[in-house]
């Protein structure tokens, strides 16, 4: 088992309900198939460094998972069927990455805040 962050861009004219429903489909695939979800991050509509599919903004969506290394080629084809999907980027996590991730969101400094002094 791997850690791993998946990177989403969905296209920006879905609904509300639609966006959940697309991270729902891809949070239910990763744990069918043996993974585990550790942390979801909806970013929301972000503008895009240049035009893909003559859009110029999309939904973000990066996810933090666990799972079997044979697992990245199925969930990368049903990213690439999936209409909704503009652009995916899947990155394995080391040890370091994981270390930092952990303790951003438990709000331990990581040593890279700035401090503001008054």
């Amino acid at each position: 088992m791997n850690n791993y962050e998946l990177m989403v861009i969905f296209t920006p004219v879905l609904s509300e309900e639609d966006y959940k429903a697309a991270q729902k489909k891809f949070n239910d695939l990763i744990t069918e198939n043996g993974g585990s979800i550790l942390n979801s991050n909806p970013w929301g509509l972000k503008s895009l460094a240049y035009p893909i599919q003559k859009k110029t903004t999309g939904i973000y969506w990066v996810a933090e998972f666990i799972a079997p290394s044979d697992f990245n080629e199925k969930l990368k084809i049903q990213l690439l069927r999936d209409e909704q999907v503009l652009r995916h980027m899947v990155t394995r996590l080391d040890k370091y990455a994981v270390e930092y991730n952990h303790r951003r969101k438990s709000g331990v400094p990581t040593g890279n805040q700035h401090v503001v002094e008054a």
